[in-house]
């Protein structure tokens, strides 16, 4: 088979690539029409901001133990079926939610209770989707589709919240819901057209299988002993729980740019896009060996960049900082996943890919907090110069501790 790493299209060559693509993005704007129209339901029918704010604990405590689950799931079973069980009800549940409202029968009770369904249906899908991709694309070929994926990812973050206010503004909550259950309903049969393997090799095909619990300790064995893994996963816990921004925008848009909710969307929208323009660079490195020097550069340009954001004086060149930030940190994500990819037998890839998830969710749950109590202590400016020297700091202690990250290279 001849190589597409010279092509930044080249994973679209690979026909169940192409169905796992349309996969990720139909995932991807169903994930924002559930988390905006259940956030705008709420905030519309109580007037409580804390309420709306619920929606992230409800989604923390369910997604933690899901992720493990998940992954075990995905190294267990049929990852195409997976898929569509999780997409499909997701669908369902969004159904029901559009006829509650459609009915007038809708209570914060059943969103709340639909939040935590849909939470850990949308932790269901993802590792086993992404334990897929390596069987459909080659070693030589998997970093442009990881990179795809990233790019892909950022795209939907664009297009999922610009459909939701389209949809909202000019029909309303219900035709929301139930737009993001025909999205959902696509999602859920696409699995059917992937001919890939959808069982792990290597999975255990006695009648005796190893417990949950035993598989989740076999996976977190795996990866503790993994010359690699914990080295990257520890990176990002360390960058993130320092810099973590995303989820408190308007904080630091008020706190950097005297701004209030434009200032907001335009810092998202430019985040998104650098996140995008970063994922084109990180294919430009395909053909690159040095993969855990280039996470390494990426994340050296993370913390640097975060000193230009905590001086920026105007908005535009806050814009171009946290268009920077996504970028980089779109690399670093590119490179890590294949990482894992590259670097995990496929029976233990569903796990290995979730105790990543695992690691990013948690960091950014305690960024959120961490950003938040420094930018009200010391101010956002500082809260986001401290970031950069942590990160800097973390970055550095990796690269002079963790040898084999210096020393990775991919085929």
């Amino acid at each position: 088979m001849s190589t597409a790493k010279s092509k930044p299209w080249g994973a679209f060559l690979y026909a169940d690539y192409r169905a796992l693509w349309v996969i990720l993005i139909m995932g991807s704007i169903l994930s924002w029409m559930r988390i905006l129209g259940t956030a705008q339901w709420l905030l519309d029918e109580t007037g409580s901001a804390y309420l709306v704010g619920l929606i992230g604990v409800v989604q923390l405590v369910v997604q933690i133990p899901v992720t493990l689950w998940a992954g075990n799931l995905a190294d267990r079973m049929d990852r195409k079926k997976l898929m569509a069980y999780a997409y499909g009800t997701t669908t369902l549940v969004m159904t029901v939610l559009g006829v509650l409202e459609y009915q007038d029968a809708l209570t914060p009770l059943f969103v709340y209770l639909g939040i935590a369904v849909m939470a850990g249906t949308h932790m269901l899908a993802s590792p086993a989707r992404a334990a897929i991709v390596p069987i459909v694309v080659p070693k030589f070929d998997l970093m442009l589709a990881v990179s795809t994926d990233t790019a892909s990812s950022n795209a939907a973050a664009i297009a999922g919240p610009l459909l939701f206010a389209f949809v909202a503004v000019n029909f309303g909550s219900t035709e929301v819901f139930l737009t993001a259950a025909i999205i959902g309903s696509v999602a859920a049969m696409l699995p059917l057209f992937v001919k890939a393997e959808g069982i792990a090799a290597g999975h255990d095909h006695s009648e005796v299988k190893p417990s949950q619990i035993q598989q989740t300790k076999a996976g977190f064995s795996y990866v503790s002993k993994h010359p690699i893994l914990p080295g990257l996963f520890l990176l990002d816990i360390g960058i993130t729980t320092a810099s973590f921004y995303r989820e408190i925008l308007p904080v630091l848009a008020l706190g950097l740019f005297a701004g209030g909710a434009s200032a907001t969307g335009m810092l998202g929208a430019a985040n998104s896009a650098g996140a995008i323009l970063g994922s084109f660079v990180a294919l430009l490195f395909v053909t690159y060996k040095a993969k855990g020097m280039l996470v390494l550069y990426a994340s050296f340009a993370y913390g640097f960049i975060l000193f230009g954001f905590g001086l920026a004086n105007s908005l535009w060149m806050g814009l171009l900082m946290i268009g920077l930030l996504g970028a980089a940190d779109a690399v670093t994500v590119a490179v890590r996943a294949t990482t894992v990819m590259l670097t995990t037998p496929d029976h233990m890839r569903g796990r290995a890919y979730a105790l990543m998830i695992l690691a990013a969710q948690t960091a950014n749950n305690i960024g959120t907090i961490w950003v938040g109590a420094w930018a009200g202590a010391i101010g956002a400016n500082n809260t986001m110069l401290l970031g950069g020297v942590i990160s800097i700091t973390a970055t550095a202690m990796i690269w002079w501790f963790w040898k084999p990250i210096r020393e990775f290279r991919s085929d």
